[in-house]
């Protein structure tokens, strides 16, 4: 993973969380958010922001509205909306530093309620990297999530553990055939959830990344 870039902590109106400011003047930027279970502080997620800083994008790591109410436990569906809210604020927070051009990610549930709100809002985000989609449940393969993929107009990097209980490449490749819009998969061998085990090339990701958003 790459080293973790300088950053500083940041704080607005509905944001918590840190920001990470590249080298330069930059256009672009990326919200970066965690999964059900963690927050914004979690090792993938400083190794992700650092990663894209150094590609030369604002990148702002931020804790969802269910962290910033409690340290832990997981989030509920009826504050799921509140969440989304967050991711917007976000946004708009970033572009405040002159990333006319927004992208939004996150791992598992952060990466599916950004998924959610830019299919609800196309103009809010120009791409998405989603990190361990939670395609569906462990064990229930027919409770998909994936009402919104025929509402994505953004294009989107699915990064995903080949060992994952949340979806199998195959499950997710037939899944994402639903999406409108340009999708590449990058599966990392070897790796479950967490994305802690495989070859995870973080700088292959903003690769990856940047050439499916360069239109």
């Amino acid at each position: 993973m790459a080293t973790a870039a300088p950053f500083a902590p940041f704080e607005d109106v509905g944001v918590r969380g840190f920001l990470h400011r590249p080298d330069g003047d930059s256009d672009r930027g990326l919200v970066l958010t965690h999964g059900a279970g963690s927050d914004c502080r979690t090792p993938l997620l400083v190794a992700t922001a650092a990663a894209f800083c150094a590609a030369g994008l604002w990148v702002l790591r931020c804790d969802l509205p269910f962290r910033q109410r409690r340290a832990s436990g997981p989030p509920s569906p009826a504050t799921a909306a509140a969440d989304r809210a967050g991711l917007k604020d976000a946004v708009a927070a970033l572009r405040r530093f002159g990333a006319a051009r927004a992208f939004l990610g996150g791992h598992s549930y952060g990466g599916r309620q950004a998924s959610m709100l830019v299919a609800d809002d196309p103009a809010l985000a120009q791409g998405l990297v989603l990190l361990s989609y939670p395609l569906h449940p462990p064990d229930k393969p027919d409770r998909l999530r994936t009402e919104h993929f025929p509402r994505l107009h953004a294009p989107c990097l699915f990064v995903q553990g080949t060992n994952d209980p949340f979806a199998t490449i195959e499950e997710l490749r037939a899944a994402v055939a639903a999406i409108p819009a340009p999708t590449a998969i990058m599966p990392i061998d070897g790796a479950r959830h967490d994305l802690k085990r495989g070859r995870f090339d973080l700088p292959e990701v903003v690769a990856a990344f940047l050439r499916l958003v360069a239109h």
